[in-house]
């Protein structure tokens, strides 16, 4: 239970990270316009700057430090899977603080993912 509190620990930061730095993106209402060198320049360096972006990245660093002590610990054939949970987290997130659309088959491949999930924590 404990290595298992640890993925999932690990897993929510990512996503948090991912959280942070779509709004970070979003919210600066930044557009990458890729046919101009100096338009995805300036995109870079604009969400580079963006304290949203950058917190973003320091929870997927952290992410990644708890990641770590899972590795240590735990077959990588477990755990690894378990990482699915992210995707849940963050439809979850997504539909609740970005109004985002979780349609009927996203939901069912979410049922799904929680399933697997339930079964690779039970082995």
């Amino acid at each position: 239970m404990k290595n298992f509190l640890l993925i999932f620990i690990s897993v929510l930061i990512a996503v948090l990270g991912q959280l942070a730095m779509k709004h970070g993106i979003t919210s600066g209402r930044l557009v990458a316009r890729l046919g101009e060198v100096s338009s995805v320049y300036s995109y870079f360096v604009s969400a580079f700057t963006s304290p949203f972006v950058l917190v973003g990245f320091l929870l997927y660093g952290l992410s990644s430090l708890f990641w770590l002590i899972v590795l240590g610990r735990v077959q990588l054939s477990y755990a690894y899977p378990l990482v699915s949970m992210g995707y849940v987290l963050a439809v979850f997130f997504s539909w609740l603080l970005f109004k985002e659309q979780v349609g009927t088959m996203r939901l069912v491949g979410l049922g799904v993912i929680c399933i697997g999930v339930t079964l690779l924590s039970r082995s």
